[in-house]
């Protein structure tokens, strides 16, 4: 989806997985975790080569080479302020969307409970590699579909339910539809909304910037991606701040494989980040992700010390948060919409991947 998961996680509880590196969270907002399923690893397998998917093999990159890179591009560069918008404030928000019988439910569809973290990993063999495929692109193509609708005077409602209508007649359902009482098909944060979004009946304005987070459950499996899109006329410094953003995400993609320590993502991220001055949001992390829509392993997308190695087979999200300001946030009184601070812009964006044996695949693409 995305929901971004957003994860208030200390030793053992998570959120909707975004994680929050720190176990503070009391909101709802930091809790997306995935619903509380037994999930029995699996063997490995081998799994099919599929052409249409990218596959990311590690490599090592020269720090000399990436400096001079930063430092011409920054001299290319205008150097343009951030002009502050209007502060976001809620909108109306309609009744959930129906969902026919027909359409098979995650378990937590029944409770109005946040669903603890899962603390089994996901690690698939072939065929329910295969359904994570199907799961994944469907979320990716719904999350283009999306994107499209972006443009001043759409509001947050409409994409909302234009995402519901898609999932439904692909026979899915839409995660984060019930899922600790969400009452949304689809996360959509502007501006400086860091994740979870209650779409509502603002309308987009010309120069905003919106993540739109989509899940989808569709065979028994999640598929989770959320990508940021630009709306009307951007200014330079959001654009900016959107391109690096998808840039650290595909770095962190990039040192993924089999035996690698997850700690690698968020020395990654935080360096590529660094060196444009923008922060890396700690409380919202990755997490892993299949028959259940979170578990473990936990995702951090800032410098840290978290002990774990990748498997092949394995599932995961990686879903970094960039600042403009402060990574401090805080959550509205609907325990979901979650802001930065000082009311500066965050973008996001995510990908579920798939571990190989000499990198990564990208199932969320489309």
């Amino acid at each position: 989806m995305e929901l971004a998961a957003s994860v208030s996680h200390g030793h053992g509880s998570s959120s909707f997985l975004h994680g929050s590196a720190k176990p503070k969270l009391n909101s709802a907002s930091a809790l997306f975790t995935g619903a509380p399923l037994s999930l029995s690893p699996s063997s490995t397998g081998r799994q099919a080569r599929c052409p249409k998917k990218l596959v990311v093999h590690a490599k090592r990159i020269s720090g000399l080479e990436e400096a001079m890179r930063i430092r011409r591009e920054r001299e290319l560069q205008t150097t343009t302020k951030f002009r502050k918008r209007p502060p976001l404030r809620r909108g109306r928000v309609s009744p959930r969307l129906p969902v026919p019988d027909h359409i098979p439910k995650p378990p937590y569809v029944s409770s109005t409970s946040l669903p603890d973290l899962s603390p089994e990993y996901q690690i698939h063999d072939s065929e329910s590699i295969a359904k994570m495929r199907a799961a994944c692109e469907l979320a990716a193509r719904v999350l283009d579909a999306a994107g499209k609708l972006v443009r001043p005077s759409v509001t947050t409602n409409e994409i909302d339910k234009a995402v519901h209508q898609m999932i439904i007649e692909a026979g899915a359902y839409p995660s984060p539809l019930g899922y600790g009482g969400f009452p949304k098909s689809v996360c959509t944060s502007v501006n400086e909304c860091m994740c979870h979004g209650i779409p509502d009946s603002r309308q987009l304005q010309d120069g905003d910037i919106i993540n739109i987070d989509v899940t989808v459950y569709l065979n028994g499996y999640h598929g989770d991606t959320s990508k940021t899109f630009l709306c009307g006329n951007v200014s330079d410094g959001l654009k900016r701040l959107v391109k690096v953003t998808e840039e650290c995400l595909e770095k962190g993609i990039a040192v993924c494989k089999d035996g690698a320590s997850f700690k690698k993502i968020g020395k990654r991220i935080s360096e590529h980040a660094e060196k444009y001055g923008f922060g890396v949001v700690e409380r919202f992390v990755g997490h892993g992700v299949g028959k259940v829509f979170h578990s473990e392993p936990i995702i951090y997308h800032n410098r840290n010390e978290n002990p774990g190695c990748m498997v092949e087979g394995q599932t995961f999200t990686i879903e970094p948060i960039l600042t403009m300001g402060s990574i401090e946030c805080i959550t509205w009184p609907d325990n979901w919409t979650t802001l930065t601070a000082d009311g500066n812009p965050a973008a996001q964006f995510e990908h579920t991947i798939l571990i190989t044996r000499t990198g990564a695949e990208i199932l969320t693409i489309c």
